[in-house]
């Protein structure tokens, strides 16, 4: 895959568990873990926005395009 998820980074540095990520943005922990492996094909702009918010960072730090 081109895109790289680097969800996991994120979560690190802000010492937050994935656990806690789904409490606080509503989302399902099969969904974030799913997103987290890089086996999703999609994210909703909501979804990501939420993360974003939570873990204090930009869309460009949770996916980053790999050039080939």
């Amino acid at each position: 895959m081109a895109i790289q998820i680097n969800l996991d980074v994120e979560l690190a540095k802000n010492k937050m568990s994935l656990t806690e990520l789904s409490e606080r943005v509503g989302v399902s922990m099969t969904n974030l873990s799913l997103l987290k492996t890089g086996k999703v094909k999609a994210i909703r702009f909501s979804t990501l926005e939420a993360i974003c918010r939570e873990l204090n960072c930009q869309p460009g730090d949770i996916l980053v395009y790999l050039y080939q």
